[in-house]
């Protein structure tokens, strides 16, 4: 899923961007706080980890817009502060969680799996389907008891189609959540060659993947 990421240490931008993408999340890293609004104004984010201290608009300041606007998104809070007050500060204006420089990725990814667990976008720990089940948390999917072995974006898709079921998820919407750069995505066939090899994978008698044509795709029980 989305993950916005602002941090001013290019160095450290670029360590979280490549480790969260390794790991299967799609990352849009902004260097101050202004892009990062910007960013929130036009995309739907999962978790947003945010630097305390950044050019032009603090991490802070991003927060405190956020909760102004009635947003819910879980932020996971960035700094070299470590003392109790700095940490209360950034509580109290509204993130969920808080790490210090420098910090171990395995905590960060933890964490950011712990916000996501938190989200007012997931209903349930686990999502069923039919004899499909997956586990946001673990990564792991079943196809009664069987591994269908799925890619990282395969499982992106698989993940935002079970979600939204049996609603229908538009092309746009996938390419958003699942590709770093939509337009790549929509302005070929890549979409629906993920689909058949998704299709594939699951053969599954009790859940099936249908293309709306013009429209987008929808998961449902067969």
């Amino acid at each position: 899923m989305r993950v916005l990421v602002a941090e001013d240490d290019a160095g450290l931008r670029s360590v979280l961007e490549r480790g969260l993408g390794e790991h299967g999340y799609v990352v849009d890293a902004v260097p101050d706080g202004e892009a990062a609004l910007r960013f929130l104004r036009t995309y739907d984010y999962e978790v947003a980890v945010l630097d305390w201290r950044m050019p032009k608009t603090s991490g802070v300041e991003v927060v405190r817009e956020l909760r102004r606007q009635g947003s819910r998104l879980p932020v996971l809070m960035l700094t070299a502060r470590d003392r109790p007050a700095d940490r209360i500060a950034g509580l109290d204006e509204g993130a969920d969680d808080y790490l210090v420089k420098p910090f171990d990725f395995g905590e960060l990814l933890a964490r950011i799996r712990a916000l996501q667990r938190r989200s007012p976008a997931l209903q349930t720990p686990l999502l069923e389907l039919g004899d499909l089940h997956f586990d946001p948390a673990s990564r792991q999917v079943r196809v009664g008891s069987r591994d269908p072995g799925l890619t990282t974006t395969e499982m992106s898709i698989l993940e935002l189609l079970l979600r939204r079921a049996p609603g229908v998820v538009e092309r746009r919407s996938i390419a958003l959540h699942v590709w770093a750069e939509e337009a790549d995505a929509l302005g070929s066939n890549t979409i629906d060659v993920h689909m058949t090899r998704l299709r594939a994978k699951l053969g599954s008698d009790h859940v099936r993947i249908e293309t709306l044509r013009g429209v987008g795709f929808r998961i449902v029980v067969s």
